[in-house]
């Protein structure tokens, strides 16, 4: 995985260059006190890992990774805890508290790479099999229009069905291939190819209209003007 490290402090980047270079899947090809230096690399360049700190000077962590039109894989590193909720909303892959051990760093790496085989796996299907009760559904993605997440639930809305199964949305999420499916709110994913319609706060699938919050806004429509 190539990854990089953007932080305010340079001891903390240097702690992340040190750890990183002991995990053999890894490659950290920058690291960035300055956050739009980062901004203007990552205009350029692609990667599959960000270890992000929040709190910094100018833009905050998580307005920084919110601007980005297509988002990496995410591990937050920060000193302080109060933004944990924040960062599971972000599908963070994990949350790092400084100062952080070799052990808890590595840790969240074999997170991320986990989610990273998942997602390249992914790319190369036409479906999945869904969990509804005790049986496992056939899903084609050609026939997702999107999905709905409600509690520990989430809705795969199919043409011509629904299926709710016992899921949580992150694991619902990664189940399908990124570059077909863009997530628009903390509860809804949409497909792309379905979409008929973009206004500011909402999209429209069929006879849906479902909401586009801020936050992933513009992850939808770098998929929508790629597309």
């Amino acid at each position: 995985m190539k990854a990089i490290a953007v932080d305010d402090e340079p001891i903390a980047l240097e702690i992340v260059k040190s750890h990183a270079s002991k995990v053999p899947y890894l490659e950290l090809v920058a690291e960035f006190t300055d956050a739009f230096k980062a901004l203007e690399f990552l205009q350029t360049e692609s990667i599959d890992l960000i270890f992000l700190d929040i709190k910094m000077p100018d833009i905050s962590g998580i307005d920084f990774f919110n601007s980005l039109p297509r988002k990496p894989l995410l591990i937050f590193t920060t000193a302080y805890s109060d933004h944990a909720v924040t960062g599971y909303e972000m599908d963070a892959v994990d949350y790092l508290l400084k100062p952080f051990s070799f052990t808890r760093f590595i840790k969240g790496c074999n997170k991320a790479l986990e989610l990273y085989n998942s997602r390249n796996a992914v790319e190369a299907l036409d479906h999945v099999f869904v969990k509804t009760g005790y049986d496992q559904v056939k899903v084609y993605f050609d026939d997702i229009l999107y999905l709905e997440a409600d509690g520990n639930y989430v809705t795969f809305a199919l043409r011509d069905k629904k299926v709710l199964s016992r899921i949580t949305f992150n694991e619902a999420t990664n189940m399908l291939p990124t570059e077909r499916f863009v997530r628009v709110h903390r509860s809804f994913l949409v497909a792309v190819a379905r979409i008929e319609k973009v206004e500011r706060h909402q999209v429209t699938i069929g006879i849906t209209h479902i909401p586009v919050s801020e936050a992933y806004r513009q992850n939808l429509l770098y998929l929508i003007n790629k597309g």
